[in-house]
């Protein structure tokens, strides 16, 4: 078993000062194969007075160079890719088959794509007399989660980088042993001392003053809603910019002349993938309620395909959830779903569960009142919910009506029917009929699924201020 007393501040690896420690469990077994030391709040002062003396050597450091370092950065987690790979799998549970391509590699191409668009970042402009600069907030803290817990670093580090913002990092207390291998892959970089800090602890003691510490100019989170509210809550008397990535419960919506079949397919994919622990999971399908019964079926063949299985098996692609408190919620919301009033579809044999970890069955509901819980509330679990509508007033209606925004699916034979239908749904960020994610476009959600952009030049221009310095009319230019 690992044991981790250190911790990465100022460009050096330190001993962490922190009194308890953190046990990391592997989902499939309830296992601990790890343990971290939590960081103290000396530590936290550390890794933030680290990261504001390292400020002037990344502000004035050339755009080229901030993307030359981003680049080196992904070389050296492509390097690692393999052993990273059976890292974050050990850690969260994700199958390991899956995780060099969603876990890894995503994480590689979204810190060259934020290299990629530096370029694209107007830091100097001019509007008439006036110039326009784009200026690095400062010290950021960022908190990340556990679902995807490299690739939501990366998309804060790199770009908070990109724009000559120093870091301190505090990943999920549930997965810390990837952002070690990152902090090796920045110093291997040759990345400013202080550029990249790492802190280690739970929100509650760690994260919380980590937020609140004077030395920090901006919060980025990536977590649920109710921990952006305390954020916010705790960044407020600073007055500190706050850009939250917070839940999602995305609707698919299945236009009468759509593609079913693919559909449904594409949606399950979303529930089923990572264990259904995706914030931008299509857990709700909406469907005419003429195709109800075609549907259904399809909804069941289609989640009936994938395996569940422990994160080792080469044949598994549903592996277990991250923590036992995951396991609790999926499992109350597989009990009350009945209750409700929503009809069992489909649902995975409980015998059929391995014996051992956070396994909860993947489940399909039809639910013809969209105000239930499982239609309302993020699960982040492999449960789907299939909504008749009536008409296309009615199918946007049920995807707006609720307190979430961050993604959505529309499917169309009419492309231009569906983009009219994607321009009244309200997300952050909508596919129609299928297309890819793009990872240079922006990132974020509307209503409580936060605010604040990530990736590509969005996402760099969330880490900075915009100064106008304004010049006399007829001056020397």
């Amino acid at each position: 078993m690992d044991h981790r007393a250190d911790t990465y501040i100022g460009g050096r690896w330190t001993e962490s000062r922190g009194e308890d420690v953190i046990a990391v469990l592997d989902p499939s077994t309830g296992h601990c194969v790890a343990t971290v030391r939590e960081s103290a709040a000396e530590d936290v002062d550390a890794a933030v007075d680290a990261a504001t003396a390292a400020r002037p050597a990344l502000r004035s450091m050339e755009p080229a160079a901030r993307a030359a370092l981003l680049t080196r950065i992904a070389d050296e987690l492509e390097k690692r890719s393999a052993d990273l790979a059976g890292l974050i799998s050990r850690e969260m549970g994700m199958p390991r088959k899956h995780c060099e391509g969603y876990q890894v590699r995503t994480a590689v191409t979204t810190l060259r794509n934020t290299a990629a668009a530096l370029p694209e970042v107007e830091f100097t402009t001019r509007i008439g007399h006036s110039t326009v600069y784009r200026e690095p907030v400062g010290v950021v803290a960022a908190i990340t989660p556990w679902n995807f817990p490299l690739l939501q670093t990366v998309a804060k580090v790199g770009p908070a980088l990109a724009a000559g913002c120093p870091v301190v990092l505090k990943p999920s207390e549930i997965t810390p042993l990837d952002a070690f291998v990152l902090a090796e892959a920045v110093h291997a970089a040759g990345a400013p001392a202080g550029a990249f800090n790492l802190v280690l602890g739970n929100g509650m003691n760690v994260g919380e003053y980590l937020v609140g510490h004077p030395g920090t100019a901006m919060v980025s989170l990536t977590g649920s809603t109710r921990a952006g509210r305390r954020v916010a809550r705790l960044a407020a008397p600073g007055v500190k910019r706050v850009a939250l990535e917070l839940g999602g419960k995305s609707a698919s919506v299945v236009l009468p002349d759509g593609d079913l079949a693919a559909a449904v397919a594409g949606s399950v994919r979303t529930v089923m993938i990572n264990s259904g622990q995706t914030c931008t999971a299509l857990t709700r399908l909406l469907v005419p309620f003429q195709k109800l019964a075609e549907a259904e079926t399809l909804v069941a063949e289609a989640m009936a395909a994938y395996r569940v299985g422990m994160p080792h098996d080469p044949d598994a692609d549903v592996g277990p959830l991250a923590s036992a408190g995951q396991q609790q919620r999926v499992n109350e919301h597989l009990e009350r779903a009945p209750v409700d009033g929503a009809r069992t579809i489909w649902a995975h044999p409980p015998d059929k569960l391995p014996r051992t970890g956070f396994f909860a069955g993947p489940a399909a509901f039809t639910v013809t009142d969209p105000r239930i819980p499982l239609a309302q509330q993020e699960v982040f679990g492999p449960l789907l919910a299939v909504i008749p509508y009536v008409d296309e007033t009615d199918a946007v209606d049920i995807a707006n009506g609720t307190d979430y925004g961050l993604a959505a699916a529309v499917w169309s034979a009419d492309e231009e029917r569906a983009l009219a239908v994607a321009g009244r749904l309200e997300a952050g960020s909508v596919a129609v009929n299928g297309a890819p994610f793009n990872g240079l476009a922006p990132f974020g959600g509307y209503k409580q699924s936060g605010h604040g952009r990530e990736l590509g030049a969005y996402g760099i221009a969330e880490f900075t201020e915009v100064k106008s310095v304004q010049r006399r009319e007829g001056a020397a230019r």
